[in-house]
């Protein structure tokens, strides 16, 4: 059992960044891979990033290569995703989710828990 809170979106402008936190509460956290995926209104949720238990492991959708980061702090039972250089086409809620095993996937049908999701709005 895993209950997930996020927090950090907000209303930026073009080329500004924000970091989103995924505050998860289940005494098996340590041992379950996450990711975070986003959905835009009309559209399907889509992957966006994912870090296996350890932290070791990260992968990121194509379209946020190299300007999103997806880390974790175990101790603080908290995973978090930095978005730099933002563009009108982030906007999407955002959202944290579990998957019940050590690698994460891009499939979000394989994730047995989510949060409520934080809004990300970038305007041009």
């Amino acid at each position: 059992q895993v209950h997930l809170v996020e927090n950090g979106g907000g209303l930026v402008r073009a080329g500004a960044s924000l970091r989103l936190s995924c505050a998860a509460s289940g005494r098996t956290f340590a041992h379950y891979a996450m990711a975070w995926f986003r959905q835009a209104p009309g559209k399907e949720r889509e992957f966006v990033a994912g870090i296996s238990w350890s932290g070791g492991t990260t992968f990121y959708a194509d379209s946020v290569k190299g300007r999103f980061t997806i880390s974790r702090d175990n101790d603080e039972n908290t995973v978090y995703l930095q978005l730099n250089g933002l563009k009108p086409e982030d906007t999407a809620v955002y959202y944290c989710a579990v998957i019940l095993a050590v690698t994460p996937t891009r499939n979000k049908d394989e994730y047995a828990y989510w949060g409520q999701g934080t809004q990300v709005t970038v305007s041009s």
